[in-house]
């Protein structure tokens, strides 16, 4: 219920920023937007993370990388018209699943709503004309060699 909450206020506070930068499609020198490519592959970083966080059963991680992949999510719907807010609000019932599985500690639920949210992820490419694009659950291999994501004090 929580979430739901959280991405009704991003929603809310997405589409005023956007009534409030009409220009967003042609920035002035002074206002920074980032790229959709730039948005969309953090948002892909933190899917693996997120994966890899909860694989490790290291849960506050896993929230964090939840919060931080929403939040990525919302910003291409706010940044980029072309991205409708109904797509990102597809994925509510996923992210839900996710922060319930973090909450509950259940890896089980964990890796079935991130199978979830992966599903939602490729429809929404899907709808966009963006099929080449197809994110899938990630594999045993490690790209993020540099980061620990077992809880601390744990190999």
């Amino acid at each position: 219920m929580k979430l739901r909450a959280w991405m009704l206020s991003l929603a809310a506070l997405g589409a005023a920023t956007a009534v409030a930068a009409q220009d967003l499609k042609t920035p002035s020198s002074d206002q920074y937007v980032p790229r959709l490519g730039d948005i969309m592959g953090a948002a892909q970083t933190r899917h693996q993370k997120l994966w890899m966080a909860g694989k490790a059963q290291n849960w506050e991680l896993a929230a964090f990388e939840l919060r931080q992949l929403k939040a990525n999510l919302v910003e291409a719907a706010v940044f980029y018209s072309g991205i409708p807010i109904g797509n990102v609000a597809t994925l509510e019932p996923a992210l839900q699943s996710l922060s319930d599985a973090i909450d509950a500690k259940d890896g089980r639920k964990f890796a079935k709503g991130l199978g979830e949210l992966t599903d939602g992820c490729n429809a929404c490419h899907r709808s966009l004309k963006r099929s080449f694009v197809v994110i899938k659950v990630p594999s045993e291999q490690q790209p993020f060699a540099n980061q620990q994501f077992a809880p601390a004090g744990k190999p």
